[in-house]
């Protein structure tokens, strides 16, 4: 009989013990219903503090879709501050000049602020689509910066004055950066509206080009030419650029660019009676 050998009890015991790399670990699950991934992220953090630090010998490891999330907003947040970095080196050699790159990158910060506003007031979080939207946006606003620059920088250098030069340059660039600005926005506008089922998961996208847009449009328009106004006071109007064959720049060798002038044939160098100056009579002699 077992109770001569033994005591009987009720009690508890593991119905699976799990193991890795021989080291015995518990998994602690739960669904996610009616929050977001970052904010239940937050909300674990938060209730690890609160429980104090582990026993000696346990440690805590958050897995599943937290970590991979975290890796992946951190690659996108270094790639995009990488490519800010790119373009106003890549902008400052081909305008030969930093502040123009400055002011070429100057709508930047307005597409940051009104992805974070248009996002903020839909409710909608950050996530993939929403940190695509905000890529894009800042290549067309780039792109409508390095245009209005180099209006403003041709303006200037054939004489207007820096808030004459800016300003030419905003009338000039006016319908053309309204013109993509609007484009863009129409097209997003389905997106973000979301009316076809399972578009919900794209809706961000739109939202972030339809906000970043709209600020930036205004940021490039309103906030670059008083921009290339300030940085440039007290700049020389002549070209930085060391190339002797450029007619804009300090160096240009006008003798020497003209004797790479290529120079008319032979036949049309001889002169000829009806080419004498005036009271001159041409003579030929003859064999």
């Amino acid at each position: 009989m077992i109770r001569d050998v033994a005591k009987t009890r009720l009690g508890t015991t593991p119905g699976q013990i799990d193991r890795s790399s021989m080291q015995r670990y518990l998994s602690i699950t739960a669904n996610v219903e009616g929050e977001d991934l970052g904010r239940a992220a937050r909300q674990i953090q938060a209730a690890l503090a609160a429980a104090g630090a582990p026993p000696r010998g346990v440690r805590v490891q958050v897995r599943g879709q937290v970590a991979p999330m975290k890796e992946m907003f951190r690659s996108l947040a270094v790639g995009l501050s990488l490519s800010v970095v790119v373009i106003l080196v890549l902008l400052t050699g081909y305008f030969q000049s930093l502040r123009l790159g400055l002011v070429s990158i100057g709508s930047i910060p307005g597409v940051v602020s009104g992805v974070a506003t248009g996002l903020w007031l839909t409710g909608t979080t950050l996530n993939i689509e929403s940190f695509m939207g905000a890529i894009m946006c800042v290549g067309v606003s780039v792109a409508n910066s390095v245009l209005l620059a180099t209006f403003m920088l041709e303006n200037w250098r054939q004489g207007s004055t820096l808030a004459d030069a800016a300003v030419q340059g905003a009338q000039d660039r006016l319908r053309p950066i309204l013109m993509t600005a609007i484009a863009m926005l129409l097209g997003a506008m389905p997106m973000a509206l979301a009316w076809e089922k399972g578009s919900e998961m794209t809706a961000p996208l739109g939202i972030a080009i339809i906000s970043g847009l709209l600020v930036s449009t205004f940021a490039t328009l309103l906030i670059a030419p008083p921009l290339f106004s300030i940085l440039l006071r007290g700049v020389p109007r002549a070209s930085p650029s060391l190339d002797p064959d450029d007619p804009q720049s300090r160096h240009y060798d006008a003798s020497a660019a003209n004797a790479d002038a290529p120079r008319p044939p032979s036949s049309q160098r001889l002169s000829s009676p009806d080419r004498s100056p005036p009271g001159v009579t041409p003579r030929f002699s003859g064999d």
